[in-house]
């Protein structure tokens, strides 16, 4: 018998901008940005600690952060770089263009230059939305989801969400929901990384984007 790929996986499906899991949960992922700490004097570093301490003293649910590493594609910006050196009608800005293209070529030849992108993933269960007693009683949620369930988790998931990104906006961080075409290639790529660092993505067909 053929064991497939998505077997393994806990990824049931991707939906209106969440990601059901097999266990019939939801979670949420937002892209959030960075800030440079090291440069930040010693009284604003110890802010940004305290109120990262406080974010995570507010949540009465768990959060998972992920921090991806790639290397950085500049294949599209030289591709760019290329066209306007081209079409360049000014001799003098088409080898300023042309020195600045092989720099870039240099620069990154025989480098590994790595790029991070930070998620913040919110989960959900429809388990929370019943008593205790209840979840005695139902010890797992078999099946798909109803459409009701669904939507019903849908704004809880997204009323903790933007709880998530309002702490974190007081950080001075900027949030960013991943809708669910960008959930897909984030996917794809933890799974394809050699692809997706040279910035080969997969065409999605419209109809599997909900």
């Amino acid at each position: 018998m053929t064991t497939t790929t998505q077997e393994f996986l806990e990824l049931d499906e991707i939906r209106e901008g969440m990601v059901v899991l097999k266990d019939r949960t939801v979670r949420g992922v937002m892209l959030v940005s960075s800030q440079n700490f090291a440069l930040k004097s010693d009284e604003e570093q110890d802010a940004v600690i305290a109120q990262f301490q406080s974010f995570l003293n507010s949540l009465d649910f768990s959060v998972q952060i992920v921090v991806q590493s790639r290397l950085l594609n500049l294949t599209g910006y030289l591709d760019q770089l290329k066209e306007l050196e081209v079409n360049q009608k000014n001799d003098l800005l088409k080898a300023l263009t042309q020195d600045y293209h092989a720099f870039v070529e240099r620069l990154i030849a025989g480098s590994s230059i790595m790029t991070k992108s930070f998620f913040v993933v919110v989960p959900f269960s429809l388990l929370e939305t019943v008593s205790l007693d209840e979840r005695r009683r139902i010890p797992k949620i078999a099946g798909s989801l109803s459409d009701d369930d669904l939507q019903r988790m849908k704004t809880q998931l997204w009323q903790r969400m933007e709880f998530v990104a309002l702490g974190l906006r007081r950080m001075g961080l900027k949030i960013a929901p991943l809708n669910s075409e960008e959930l897909i290639e984030l996917f794809w790529s933890w799974h394809h990384p050699k692809e997706s660092e040279v910035g080969y993505y997969p065409e999605i067909p419209p109809e599997i984007i909900k």
